[in-house]
């Protein structure tokens, strides 16, 4: 019975990767028109009076639109060899005894690829750019004319994390549906920026001065919850990066020893 349901199980997320792959236009161009048309309907509800010079209030809202789209194209054409790319010189994951296999021998190995549990992981990073996109269509309303310094730098700063990690989780999406041996450790990086740029943006607007209690309240819950969502997915999924057969046969080519 479980040997049946694992079998279920590995078609069904075979199924999801097939969909991905050949959708990722599609999925792309979904991604501009609802974007698009969110990012106009929070313009228009602004509760402040926005500044005459439409190119101002709009850039924001264009760069959360276009730079995961932008982003997504490119790594398509940066990674266009896939698992043809060399493995890198130095190994970082070095838990567990492992051995090397060439690259003909990785692809012919039954777990070679990216289904299985590793759709999981292709969803939840695509599924982030979404999510981070709307808590930021929520949270900061566009730059109205005169705004306090405080307003502006948050807004910046909001505005940058958004546009940074919307593109980068994106890349790091593409790394792996091609699987580029690099992947693994260039989730990790992003990891490790995402939790410092939470740092950094409390640390600039808390320095500016002139945050209203209820501002830094929300503020403080909104970084601290970004913070614990990197973490969970640092905890979940880094020890599956590092010891799963699959990965390591499909990234590392290389099997338990």
């Amino acid at each position: 019975m479980f040997e049946r349901y694992s079998q279920k199980l590995s078609a069904r997320s075979s199924a999801v990767l097939l969909a991905l792959d050949n959708r990722l236009d599609r999925i792309v161009q979904t991604w501009l028109l609802i974007a698009g048309l969110a990012s106009a309907a929070r313009i228009a509800v602004s509760p402040h009076d926005v500044p005459a010079d439409a190119t101002s209030v709009a850039l924001p809202y264009l760069l959360l639109v276009l730079a995961p789209a932008a982003s997504t194209l490119a790594a398509l054409r940066w990674f266009s060899e896939g698992d043809r790319q060399p493995q890198p010189l130095t190994r970082l994951a070095q838990f567990g005894g492992w051995r090397t296999m060439d690259r003909s021998e990785a692809k012919q190995h039954p777990l070679y690829g990216t289904s299985g549990i590793m759709v999981s992981l292709l969803i939840g990073m695509m599924l982030n750019v979404p999510v981070r996109a709307l808590e930021y269509l929520v949270a900061i309303p566009p730059l109205p004319e005169g705004a306090a310094s405080w307003f502006a730098t948050l807004h910046f700063a909001m505005t940058f994390d958004v546009v940074l990690f919307g593109s980068l989780y994106m890349i790091a999406f593409v790394a792996a549906l091609r699987r580029v041996p690099l992947f693994p450790r260039l989730l990790v990086a992003i990891w490790v920026a995402d939790l410092a740029m939470q740092l950094v943006t409390a640390s600039l607007v808390t320095n500016v001065g002139g945050l209203p209690p209820a501002v830094a309240d929300a503020l403080h819950s909104m970084l601290s919850g970004n913070v614990k969502k990197t973490l969970i997915s640092m905890a979940l999924w880094l020890p599956y990066l590092l010891l799963s057969t699959r990965v390591n046969v499909t990234y590392r080519h290389r099997i338990p020893a």
